[in-house]
């Protein structure tokens, strides 16, 4: 493996008329959230709205890192409490039938160290992953353009959303077994309804990683890893995600590696064009750490709903030695926050970064 390419501003190339497409992109987060929660009489996320599990656990840091790996939040070994967010991508709360991909956002706790700017005196380390290797958008105006998408199709026919489901499934499923997959039809509802307890999931943009680059990935390890190519059949059971992970997860509780895959090669892993897959024989997934979460209730109806609106999720929630890179990253920053204190405006309920998983309480 080449050795890793160490981290300069020099890196991004942030462009002409980013603060233009950021404050679109903030208009249509606006659009969704005033969408939902006037259907609702309540705030949800502008993004992965609908969450699936919400557990609690312990993110163990690895011990005897080589130096390269031993960076930032990695650099000592140590448990950190952590509690971690299962969802599906949708600005609205939709049937499961809906088939759209898996999201999974995870909060590491007692994170000590310079912080990231608007997240100074927190003690969180965020880290926010998709079932897919890449994002659905190359550069903040196609994330801009898509999202309009998203945000046109909020609130319509829920009953039309699931017969367009099915018809993009196929379409998927026909490229998927050409050895294809279309990023656009995964989010518009031709997801395959995999187990997001078996699911591997990727930060899909890129991230500084102390003297390094990185992007990340969490793996399972322990035998929810067999529900990896386990489908969940939604058809007339509109929570039926909440279902399946309750069972599993009540039954043997699950554990994950955290691994990052340093940036050997600037110009074949790019870090302003988020859609491009980094090459895995070239800087393969190395693990830093390991998630442990107990057998638990994934979800606990009248208290999980409490707990969410209580958090925020975001890749701009972090120390700075892990500062997110790239054009995508920069555009969700702003929108990101905007989501977190709309929502906590009209629910009544300020976010509030916990030190401790006993702040967290429905």
């Amino acid at each position: 493996m080449n050795a890793p390419v160490r981290y300069t501003p020099s890196v991004e190339q942030p462009q002409p008329d980013e603060a233009e497409t950021i404050a679109g992109l903030e208009d249509q987060f606006e659009k969704i959230l005033d969408t939902t929660s006037t259907d609702y009489g309540h705030a949800v996320r502008a993004v992965h709205a609908k969450g699936h599990g919400l557990a609690r656990g312990t993110l163990s840091i690895a011990d005897g890192l080589p130096p390269e790996l031993a960076q930032g939040l990695f650099a000592a070994p140590g448990d950190h409490e952590a509690i971690v967010r299962f969802s599906t991508n949708a600005g609205d709360i939709l049937d499961d039938s809906i088939r759209l991909p898996r999201g999974v956002a995870l909060k590491i706790l007692g994170v000590e160290g310079e912080r990231l700017p608007g997240s100074e005196g927190e003690t969180t380390q965020d880290f926010v992953l998709a079932n897919a290797p890449a994002f659905a958008a190359p550069n903040p105006k196609k994330f801009l353009a898509n999202l309009k998408l998203l945000a046109a199709t909020t609130d319509k026919a829920e009953t039309s959303k699931k017969l367009l489901s099915a018809v993009l499934r196929t379409f998927e499923s026909a490229l998927e077994a050409v050895g294809g997959q279309s990023t656009m039809l995964n989010t518009l509802g031709g997801a395959k309804p995999v187990h997001p307890l078996g699911a591997t999931y990727f930060s899909q943009t890129p991230f500084r990683y102390g003297d390094y680059i990185a992007k990340f990935q969490l793996v399972p390890v322990s035998a929810i890893k067999d529900f990896a190519d386990e489908t969940i059949n939604a058809t007339g059971r509109p929570d039926a995600i909440r279902e399946a992970m309750n069972a599993l997860l009540a039954e043997q509780g699950g554990t994950w590696e955290l691994r990052a895959q340093l940036n050997t090669d600037l110009e074949m892993m790019p870090i302003e064009d988020a859609s491009v897959v980094w090459d895995e024989e070239a800087s393969p997934y190395r693990t830093v750490a390991t998630l442990h979460v107990g057998p638990q209730q994934a979800w606990v109806h009248g208290t999980s709903e409490k707990e969410e609106d209580a958090l925020s999720f975001a890749p701009w929630h972090g120390l700075a030695a892990h500062q997110p890179l790239g054009g995508v990253n920069r555009a969700r920053r702003s929108p990101y926050r905007f989501s977190a204190r709309y929502r906590g405006r009209v629910n009544g309920c300020p976010m509030h970064e916990p030190r401790v998983l006993a702040d967290i309480s429905g």
